[in-house]
């Protein structure tokens, strides 16, 4: 749970910061957004989040 919370803090600052910075418009954070958003709700999600799990065990016992 602290992971996923985590990950979606840093997803959406980065999100933020390239509204900002100008490289990416509203219409693409939307759908970058709503797209992270339906594709939780698909099978795709848990593959994703095991994948991640593990990606972040194996940096972190490096």
């Amino acid at each position: 749970m602290a992971i996923t919370v985590s990950l979606v803090a840093l997803f959406g600052l980065v999100l933020y910061f390239l509204l900002r910075s100008g490289s990416l418009g509203p219409g693409a954070a939307f759908t970058a957004a709503a797209f992270g958003f339906f594709l939780a709700s698909t099978g795709a999600a848990r593959p994703i989040n095991q994948l991640t799990a593990s990606l972040i065990e194996a940096v972190s016992s490096l």
